[in-house]
């Protein structure tokens, strides 16, 4: 086990037999370094399948002729087109405001939208002036950037405590630590736990995503 991460991560007892009794998490290189794609693609995946999410967005960028929705042609679909991809009215709108973010950071550019989330840019900004740069786009909350962090800017130490999954396997897992609170008092006890595993919560939390809970039993007391 030579991944710094792991060999961190495995000091937490329990987070040790979630590691080996999970299977590695799948890379994610959809995107690549195109976070502006990644980014729509997002938005179209709110509240659906994987499946109907993937051919939505299929015959989404299908509606442009080299396949990609540039920021400007974006704008300039009718609805009824974009209508006709499976989209609903709100995720047309947020996929708009992508757009129209691109081209107010980047101005009338043929390539507005690299400008605007260009990698080389991102990367040299905290994980918080990310979300806060990202924030103000309509559709997009704290959650799917911190997605975005973890999942194509490959941010190391990222934890989505708004995540429903995350936050029912760490109580699962944790239940001496967990047990009887709700509100901001489960949250910082969360936090407290994934504290432990800082600078590596992003591979934590990809970890607790593919746990299966019937298969850990939590560390037994000291």
């Amino acid at each position: 086990m030579a991944d710094p991460a792991l060999l961190h991560l495995v000091q937490d007892p329990v987070m040790a037999r979630i590691i080996a009794e999970t299977p590695s998490p799948k890379i994610f290189g959809d995107y690549a370094d195109d976070v502006y794609l990644a980014l729509l693609e997002s938005i179209v995946s709110q509240q659906i399948s994987v499946k109907a999410a993937d051919a939505i967005f299929t015959r989404f960028r299908a509606l442009f002729p080299d396949g990609y929705p540039h920021a400007d042609a974006l704008l300039a679909k009718p609805n009824d087109e974009l209508r006709g991809a499976g989209l609903s009215a709100q995720k047309i709108s947020y996929l708009r405001s992508v757009a129209e973010f691109s081209l107010s950071r980047a101005g009338q550019s043929d390539e507005a939208e690299l400008m605007a989330f260009d990698r080389a840019r991102l990367d040299s900004m905290t994980d918080e002036a990310i979300v806060q740069y990202l924030l103000p786009i309509r559709g997009v909350g704290r959650w799917t950037v911190e997605m975005l962090l973890m999942f194509v800017l490959d941010r190391p130490d990222v934890f989505p405590i708004d995540d429903l999954i995350i936050r029912q396997r760490v109580i699962r897992a944790y239940p001496e630590q967990t047990e009887g609170l709700s509100g901001r008092a489960l949250y910082r006890a969360i936090h407290q736990i994934a504290d432990a595993w800082r600078p590596y919560r992003t591979t934590a939390s990809r970890y607790l995503w593919r746990w299966n809970p019937t298969a850990v039993s939590p560390a037994p007391a000291p």
